[in-house]
């Protein structure tokens, strides 16, 4: 099988063909196609791969390309990993943001609509280009804002496209082994949009164990989330809110955080990154002090440990636990779709998936975050219990706001997005709105088009 990478030279790759590396049953992909618009990132991503596939027999071959119709060519799955406007486009994002006093966050709130703003447009010509060249693959987005992305492109791919998060596995798996189960076994209930979800049940063994959870502050108090959120307020909810939803329960917290911070995490993440690539792009005649492998672990490990630290500090919680630093492993949920998909193998899965009827709030189309039964046909929404009252509002309207960002992004009106801004729950003028519109053209030249 045929595997593309969009976004190939992109700093997350290397755990996608780690992944790769370990699946030998037959099916499997062999072949691994990098498209990346910069060819110096993609020489360093292929020098990482390389060091990974040393000594593994039958490794899935690697090549790199810049021309994106030749790398769609004959794809059976195509992985979107692409950052519009680079990292760079992120910290000025949180600039602008934080500079009219509301949260800069990529995917929450002002920040996520100026980010999906700039990535709508790429991505919907990503997925006319898949219907042109590979009608047949699957496309798994893992592009952020990943709902908004993955709705974006489904009205033109339909439900070839799937999105895929490793938010709320991570936080499943977090609560599963605080309940003494294996996190490998156990259902977890959780609904909700990307970033915007609830963990409300988790069986083990048939059994939803979430009660004794929440009746218990201590355990409460042991793990990430409910560090984060307070025992209390967990209580008070009934369930375990996905990490995102910190940004709007201690709002003022979190801005106030990212404004007394030395380097928003756009900023700090442009210049470790940038030092990587400048390691990893010194030549032969010039080689890195450690292999390329190493290099790239050790910059992981460090973006992992300051993961959310403004959230922790203003929810007076310090440093991660060593525990907490595993994700749900984004690379490990896409094997596990791909393989469901290429080999019929049944699994269930959380995903970014149209709605049909799964909550009655929302319409078919709308693009929501829930288990899914996956197998050779695609992702299926499973039943989910509806939401309560303030969780229902909330997402209906964010979703208001994702369908206004659509609506900009195709039709280039400057009002409609003035409107997805003014709307946000996070955004609370109108006249800061049009001020914030304004500063994002000023230093994004791709939203140009809002005229």
């Amino acid at each position: 099988m045929k595997l593309v990478i969009l976004g190939g030279g992109g700093f997350r790759v290397p755990l996608v063909y780690g992944a790769l590396l370990g699946d030998y049953a037959e099916g499997r992909v062999t072949q691994v196609v990098l498209h990346d618009l910069d060819a110096g990132r993609l020489g360093a991503i292929a020098r990482v791969l390389a060091d990974q596939a040393a000594g593994v027999p039958d490794a899935p071959a690697v090549t790199a390309t810049t021309d994106l119709d030749e790398a769609l060519r004959g794809a059976d799955f195509v992985f979107s990993a692409i950052r519009v406007g680079g990292l760079e486009g992120r910290a000025a994002d949180e600039r602008v943001a934080l500079a009219e006093g509301v949260l800069g966050q990529e995917t929450v709130g002002a920040g996520g609509i100026a980010y999906g703003l700039r990535t709508v447009p790429v991505a919907v010509d990503i997925a006319r280009r898949v219907r042109q060249h590979a009608p047949d693959a699957w496309v798994i987005n893992f592009t952020n804002p990943a709902g908004l992305v993955t709705e974006a492109m489904s009205r033109h791919i339909g439900d070839r496209v799937i999105g895929i998060c490793d938010s709320p596995v991570g936080l499943g798996r977090r609560v599963a082994r605080m309940l003494g189960g294996n996190p490998d076994e156990a259902f977890i209930d959780y609904v909700g949009l990307n970033h915007l979800g609830w963990l409300r049940g988790l069986r083990i063994a048939g059994r939803d164990e979430l009660p004794r959870l929440l009746g218990d502050r201590e355990m409460l108090g042991s793990f990430e989330e409910g560090r984060l959120f307070g025992a209390q307020w967990l209580q008070s909810l009934g369930s375990v809110p996905n990490e995102y939803l910190h940004y709007y329960y201690f709002n003022r917290e979190a801005v106030r955080a990212y404004q007394e911070a030395e380097q928003t995490r756009g900023a700090f993440l442009r210049d470790q990154q940038a030092r990587f690539y400048e390691e990893l792009g010194r030549g032969e005649a010039s080689p890195p002090p450690a292999s390329a492998l190493q290099a790239w672990d050790a910059t992981r490990a460090e973006r992992e440990a300051t993961y959310m630290a403004e959230n922790r500090e203003a929810a007076g919680v310090g440093e991660r636990a060593a525990e907490d630093l595993e994700s749900g492993g984004y690379e490990k949920v896409a094997l596990a779709l791909m393989r469901a998909i290429a080999r019929d193998e049944r699994t269930t899965l959380i995903l970014n998936v149209r709605n049909r009827t799964t909550l009655s709030a929302l319409d078919a189309d709308a693009v929501i975050e829930v288990p899914c039964s996956v197998d050779a046909n695609g992702a299926h929404p499973m039943a989910v219990d509806p939401l309560p009252g303030h969780a229902t509002g909330l997402v209906c309207a964010v979703k208001a706001v994702e369908r206004e960002v659509l609506s900009a992004a195709e039709s280039g009106s400057r009002a409609t997005a003035v409107k997805a801004f003014a709307l946000h729950p996070l955004v609370d003028s109108v006249a800061v709105a049009r001020r914030l519109v304004e500063g994002y053209r000023g230093v994004h030249p791709g939203l140009g088009y809002l005229g």
